[in-house]
């Protein structure tokens, strides 16, 4: 196993990931989805309706609720932040490091936006 994979499983032992189906109900539970996927990869692939979109230079700046640079939805350390990357591997680890400041509920989407699109790409449409 290389080092950056011993890092992923290792972070991932302390996140609640969120399964793609349980997505829709972590939000109506209140939850923040945080698309921290880089603008070409949201151009080419899409987007999940009401999820905000940071880049993951500044997510630690806009998330932390000290930081004067923050959302107006970063309003304290129990905020249910989901982060969304391509497959669920560069949000494990930034999930890490919002846990280091403080923000102990952050997660992340288990397989990313790709799962999930998958998942909806799959549900009958409704007439």
């Amino acid at each position: 196993m290389s080092r950056i994979d011993d890092r992923v499983a290792r972070v991932r032992t302390g996140l609640d990931r969120v399964r793609p189906e349980h997505l829709a109900a972590a939000v109506d539970a209140g939850a923040v989805v945080v698309d921290i996927r880089p603008d070409h990869y949201r151009e080419a692939e899409g987007v999940i309706p009401g999820a905000h979109v940071i880049e993951r230079n500044v997510l630690e700046w806009r998330l932390d609720p000290t930081s004067p640079d923050r959302l107006p939805e970063a309003v304290g350390d129990d905020v249910h932040w989901i982060l969304v990357c391509n497959e669920g591997y560069a949000s494990s680890l930034a999930a890490a490091d919002l846990h280091a400041i403080g923000l102990h509920r952050a997660t992340d989407l288990d397989g990313g936006y790709r799962a999930w699109r998958a998942l909806v790409s799959e549900q009958p449409a409704i007439s």
